[in-house]
This record gives structure tokens, C-alpha cells and sequence, in this order.
């Protein structure tokens, strides 16, 4: 990323479940089914540590876009509960 900050005009966030990912990977699943079975969350339900990434966001003043994506099925994860666990895990990590 500090390589090419320059080139960065958004950032697209997505969390993984790391269980999931593994349980994918050795049963030689499909993506769709990795999708469907809560592969994905939003940041900070999940696996990923993003502060580096706004560390480096932050350290170089990067005022663009930063979207967060779920990919997760609303009747098994209600999409505002996801949305504002997100808004509040990068409000809290991103120093915004």
C-alpha cells in the first residue's frame, strides 16, 4: 500500500471468517457455497486486522472512499446490526 498510495482512490473492505475459509478449502468446496455458508462479514466481525491498512490510510491523509461489504445473506445476518458493528469497529480503529 505505501507503494502506491498514490494510486488509491478508494478502499474496499471485507472481513473473512478464517474457520469458514479452512472448512472451504480442505472439503474442496465452492466459493458460492464458502459465500453462503458466512464466509464473509464486515469488518470487524471477522478474522482481519485493518489497522495496519488505516495506518497507512491515515499516515499519508488518504481522504477517499473506504466501502464496507458484507456478502452475507439478511435473513441470517441482519444487514443494520452488520452495519453499524462495522461502523463502530472502523470509527474506533480508523482514528475518523
Amino acid at each position: 500500500m505505501d507503494k502506491y498510495i498514490g494510486r488509491i482512490k478508494h478502499v474496499h473492505l471485507k472481513d473473512v471468517r478464517k474457520g469458514i475459509v479452512e472448512k472451504v478449502k480442505n472439503e474442496n468446496l465452492s466459493f458460492l457455497k464458502g459465500v453462503r455458508m458466512g464466509m464473509f462479514t464486515v469488518p470487524g466481525d471477522g478474522d482481519i486486522d485493518f489497522r495496519p491498512i488505516f495506518d497507512i490510510l491515515n499516515k499519508n491523509n488518504y481522504s477517499g472512499w473506504a466501502l464496507v461489504e458484507a456478502e452475507q445473506d439478511p435473513a441470517v445476518a441482519n444487514p443494520l446490526e452488520y452495519a453499524l458493528k462495522a461502523h463502530e469497529y472502523v470509527e474506533k480503529i480508523a482514528n475518523i
